[in-house]
């Protein structure tokens, strides 16, 4: 892909609807560790990278809408070194704990927040390379090969 300053460098970014952006895009660096790089417009948009992802936090005009009640429309997946530390980080700005940090049978740990603004996000942090055939899923194509 080509270079472009004015769009984050991954191929995959949520765009996520908040009320307020800038009060989100301070909680999301606060608690979750997100870095801010470009913002649009005093209280529009805002371009964050969150490892080595990336998310718009966006406001609530043009049809679109934060999240509202109980309802669940999406959830964020952030793979992080430590989910208990990540946890201990959000809870103390005030993250919901929808599920405590849990040892997964298809080697990960994960927990489950949801932000002050009804976003749900899980962690995962991985324990073990485990074939997906070991806890009942079924290989289609593998992955690339990962540098650790």
């Amino acid at each position: 892909m080509k270079r472009n300053r004015s769009i984050p460098p991954v191929q995959v970014i949520p765009v996520l609807t908040y009320p307020d952006v800038e009060a989100a895009v301070a909680w999301l660096c606060n608690a979750f560790g997100a870095t801010e790089h470009v913002r649009i417009g005093p209280n529009h948009r805002a371009q964050l990278m969150l490892g080595g992802g990336a998310i718009i936090v966006a406001d609530a005009t043009r049809g679109r809408a934060a999240p509202s009640g109980e309802s669940v429309t999406h959830t964020i997946m952030v793979r992080v070194d430590n989910v208990d530390a990540q946890l201990a980080r959000a809870k103390k700005l005030n993250a919901e704990v929808l599920m405590e940090p849990t040892d997964m049978p298809f080697g990960e740990r994960q927990c489950t927040l949801r932000d002050p603004y009804g976003h749900r996000w899980t962690f995962t942090q991985t324990l073990a390379d485990i074939e997906p055939e070991a806890w009942g899923g079924e290989t289609i194509a593998p992955y690339p090969e990962q540098d650790d």
